[in-house]
């Protein structure tokens, strides 16, 4: 109804225009022989004629673009709640009302075709019944903080499993920037301080991984630091009670797995990883999980054996635990924390008899960083081979 209306007075401003613009240039070509002559001319005719195309030309302008928005809806398009037809004042009267519950982070829905126009119809038993689609991914931004070990360090807010957000970074190897057709590998690296991150309780680690890496000891590998969980001075200590909780959860790996160019979450691409009081977590996801982490390197720990043989007998019956006990050589007290374990495992069940684990004690230097940083390397070492052969 809107662009009928329309339609008559813009033929007609069209119709004058012409008319007047073509009046305008034969006046101007009369003044133009004139003055070839000599002769004096008259230009208000000329003028009067050019001004009256120029308004006719804009209230076409006009009347194209409300043809325009009629076409499409927004004028007219609408009906009260009479049956009449609404206004456009209305209309955006509702888009601002709706922008204001989303709390201004709106977009308009996608137009309904003849399928949707049949599911809407349909009674609300049988919508029930159609399973709702898998949300889709979704891709974070993550912003850089440093480049430290030659790589980049980026840090965002991801939901945790409680759906609070907490901080996450990821540290991105030097050899991400340089092949943007690779993808790789992952690993967790869990920290033992609520409300931080695991490169502040270790802040050399990514110096570990990029020298393990520059030295051809070890495969490129993704870094993810998920900020630890509150609740409890010592997080690694709910391995005893629920291992599951300092683990890794699903919307950080379908965070982290949209976001970057990495392998798909599972054994063959995903570890974990905890340095001193980190490492009873990095442990107990490895033995929880080998259906989700193919390896663990737990660095320097003190470890709870019967929590993490019950840990591993509960574990799922599918994947064998993959695990590293490092420490240094002269740490008398971390090797053999490393190796009750490694027996209380061999004589648990499930999966805790089936873990495979090694212990390493061979590594020294002159200071506590430096032993440190030689673990790392290990640790580095280890969980690349283990990961890497599917990249």
């Amino acid at each position: 109804m809107v662009r009928s209306l329309l339609l008559v007075p813009l033929l007609a401003a069209a119709g004058g225009g012409v008319w007047l613009a073509r009046g305008a240039l034969l006046r101007w070509r009369d003044l133009r022989a004139a003055e070839t002559y000599e002769l004096a001319g008259e230009q208000r005719p000329m003028l009067l004629r050019a001004a009256g195309a120029m308004v006719c030309g804009v209230c076409v302008t006009v009347l194209t673009l409300l043809t325009v928005l009629g076409t499409f809806g927004v004028l007219g398009g609408g009906g009260g709640a009479d049956g009449s037809a609404g206004s456009f004042a209305d209309r955006f009267d509702g888009m601002e009302a709706g922008a204001a519950g989303l709390g201004g982070n709106w977009q308009a829905a996608p137009p309904v075709g003849p399928a949707d126009a049949v599911a809407a119809s349909a009674p609300a038993e049988a919508a029930a019944a159609v399973p709702a689609p898998s949300p889709a991914p979704v891709v974070s931004r993550f912003d850089s903080v440093g480049h430290p070990g030659g790589g980049e360090l980026l840090q965002s807010a991801v939901p945790g499993p409680d759906g609070r957000p907490r901080n996450v970074r990821v540290w991105l190897p030097a050899q991400y920037a340089k092949d943007p057709n690779a993808r790789f590998p992952v690993v967790v690296m869990h920290a033992a301080t609520p409300r931080k991150t695991a490169d502040a309780e270790v802040p050399d680690v990514f110096e570990g991984l990029a020298s393990a890496v520059q030295s051809a000891r070890s495969k490129p590998f993704i870094l993810v630091a998920p900020e630890a969980p509150n609740g409890t001075a010592h997080p690694c200590e709910l391995v005893a009670a629920a291992p599951m909780a300092v683990a890794d959860d699903a919307a950080l790996r379908t965070t982290i797995a949209a976001t970057f160019r990495t392998l798909p979450p599972g054994p063959a691409a995903w570890g974990t990883l905890g340095v001193e009081d980190g490492a009873p977590c990095a442990a107990a996801a490895g033995l929880a999980r080998p259906d989700l982490y193919g390896a663990a390197a737990a660095v320097s720990g003190r470890y709870d054996a019967a929590a993490l043989v019950r840990t591993g007998a509960e574990a799922p019956a599918t994947g064998t635990p993959r695990l590293l006990l490092a420490a240094g050589k002269a740490d008398t007290a971390g090797l053999d924390a490393a190796r009750k374990l490694q027996s209380a495992l061999r004589g648990g069940t499930g999966a805790a008899a089936r873990a495979e684990v090694r212990i390493s004690d061979n590594a020294t230097d002159y200071s506590a960083d430096r032993i440190r940083l030689r673990l790392v390397r290990q640790a580095a070492q280890y969980l690349g081979d283990a990961l890497g052969k599917a990249s």
